[in-house]
Parts: structure tokens; sequence; C-alpha cells
């Protein structure tokens, strides 16, 4: 032993951690993995859905006004162009571009400002446009089709926004409609194996099938946590349980494995949902922060005014057939179909 006043100390050890090494089998690594990837992909949908919900509260405080005077004006078309179609004195093709003006106008208040026109673009649409399940008739749910689930709009949304989002899905393809029906069977049919689950650890941790007094008891907890999650109808925890036994059997990495292929599904689906919050038609974001939004905001009610006040001066003319006429070859001699 070294004299403390030696002139050579013993020499001073640090403890380094060492990384941790990853438990449990493959299978159980990557269901781990996966739940906290989906926990993290939720966490920031809910940061992001807060940041758009105040990004909206913003701007219909700011332009809701300029917004509500756009649709009412827009609103005062459409008795207009109706009339002109009953009156007889338009040529066969300018009942056409009549027609297509009210529908472009139905379709512009439903994407832009969330109304409801859907008995509008029922009655102009071209037949060949309307919804399969009206297309097939009355008795077309007799063929043991599943009816679309109603949508539901998110009610913490202004009530232009949910009437756009029921837009929006009355609008999806039938694939569309077919795909999520699958998705959500495939969910239902995972979560009815709890039973299948709760069998699995049952073998793993029941008491009665340990022998050493202080192994039983620790069993006995655990296969009451077990009892639990089950009675509960509680697939997270027993999936978690799951994940964190001892070594698992082939069956129970193969549970593990069909469940971990699910949670990667369900992180497409996040973060499809956060690219279609960011980017997408249901999305809304203002760009910039302080001076810029403000500038931004601006631009946006001046815009509205002005379209306000140009649809005003639309429908001033259309008031007479002749007026009308020439609304109708200003709009082709540019190309449009809508105003």
């Amino acid at each position: 032993m070294k004299k403390t006043d030696s002139a050579h100390p013993s020499p001073i050890t640090v403890p380094v951690r060492q990384a941790e090494q990853p438990t449990g089998s493959p299978a159980q690594q990557a269901f781990r993995q996966a739940i906290l990837d989906v926990e993290n992909l939720r966490e920031r949908l809910r940061d992001l859905r807060a940041e758009q919900a105040e990004a909206r509260r913003r701007y219909w405080q700011q332009v809701g006004p300029a917004a509500t005077a756009v649709v009412d004006a827009r609103r005062s078309l459409f008795p207009l162009l109706e009339d002109a179609l009953l009156i007889g004195y338009f040529s066969h093709l300018e009942e056409q571009q009549i027609t297509e003006l009210i529908l472009g106008n139905a379709r512009a208040l439903e994407d832009r400002f969330g109304e409801e026109e859907e008995a509008i673009i029922r009655k102009y649409a071209p037949h060949g446009h309307r919804p399969a399940a009206e297309a097939a008739g009355p008795n077309h749910q007799a063929t043991g089709a599943k009816a679309a689930p109603e949508f539901v709009p998110d009610p913490t949304l202004p009530p232009h926004e949910q009437a756009a989002a029921a837009a929006r899905a009355r609008r999806k393809t039938k694939a569309q409609r077919q795909q999520e029906a699958e998705a959500q069977a495939d969910q239902k049919q995972l979560e009815s194996n709890a039973k299948t689950i709760y069998r699995q650890l049952a073998r793993t941790h029941h008491p009665d099938l340990e022998r050493d007094p202080e192994k039983q008891a620790a069993k006995t907890a655990q296969m009451q946590r077990i009892t639990e999650a089950y009675e509960a109808d509680d697939l997270y925890t027993l999936l978690q349980l799951l994940a964190e036994s001892g070594p698992a059997d082939a069956e129970a990495d193969d549970v593990l494995a069909r469940y971990t292929r699910a949670l990667l599904q369900q992180q497409t689906q996040l973060k499809q949902e956060m690219n279609e919050l960011k980017y997408g038609a249901q999305g809304f974001m203002l760009s910039g922060t302080g001076k810029k939004q403000e500038l931004e905001l601006r631009k946006l009610k001046r815009d509205l005014r002005a379209e306000a006040e140009y649809v005003q001066h639309v429908a001033r003319l259309m008031a007479e057939a002749e007026g009308l006429r020439d609304v109708l070859r200003q709009l082709a001699s540019e190309g449009l179909a809508s105003i």
C-alpha cells in the first residue's frame, strides 16, 4: 500500500458507462422501437395541430369578415345564373357555359370557404359524375356492399372548415375508401388477438409453473399485471408485456412481428397526416413569423376585398341577359370556365 505522502499516488479510475446492449429478441427490439416511433410521431402531430389551430384562429379573426363578403357575393350569383337557364334566351352552348359557371362557383365555395353546396353540384353536375352508389339506384345496397361510414368532421374546427372536410371526404375515390376499409379490418383483426397474447404470456409467467419461491413471487406479481390488462382489454399493455418478457418463443416473436408491421403502417399514416396538415387542402399555416405574417394577412384581406368587389360587379352585369352574355364571351376569350 502506498504512503499518503508518496510522490506517486495511486491512479484515480473513473467509471465509464458502457453502451447498453439491447435486450430481448430482434422481434422484441423492433416492436419496442416501433412503439417509441409511433408515440413520437403522435406527439409531433399533436404539436402541429395546436400550431394550426392557433394559425386558424388568427387568420379568421383577421380575414373572416372579408371572406364572408366573398361568400355572400358568390352566393348571389346562383339565382341569376339559374334564372338565365329558364328564360330560353341563350343558345345551347351558352347554357352549357352557364352550367359550368354554376358548378365552378359551387366548388369554389366548398373548396375555399367550406360552404355546403352539395345540392347545387348534384343538380347541375353531368350524370356521369354522380356518386357510384346514387347511379346504381336505390337497390344498390342490396348487393351486399357495405355503405361507406358516415364522415364525422373534427368538432374543434370552425364550421366552415368542418364543411370543407366533409366535402373532401365525399370526393374520395372508391379505391381510397376500399383501402381505408381494408386497413380498418386489419386493425380490428389484430385487436381481436388479445386472448392469444394473454395465453402466450401466461405460459411464460404463470406462477404455478415455477418452483423457486422467489421467482414464483415475481411471476405472481407479473401475472397480476397480465390478467388486469387482459380483463381491461388493454391490448397495448399486453403487447408491451410481451415485448418486455424474457427469451421469446417463435410464436411470441411472430405475434410481435405482425404488430410491428401494423405499427410501421401506422407510422406511415401519421406521416401522411402530418404532411396533409402542412401542405394539403386541410393544412393551414402562415409562413414566417411576426411582421411577415401580419403583412401576409393584410395581403389576404386586400385580395378577398378585391374578389368580393369583382364578383359584385359581375353580378350587376348578370342582372341583364345581354350583360351575362358579355360576361360569357369575356370568360371564353380568356379561357376560363368559372369566375
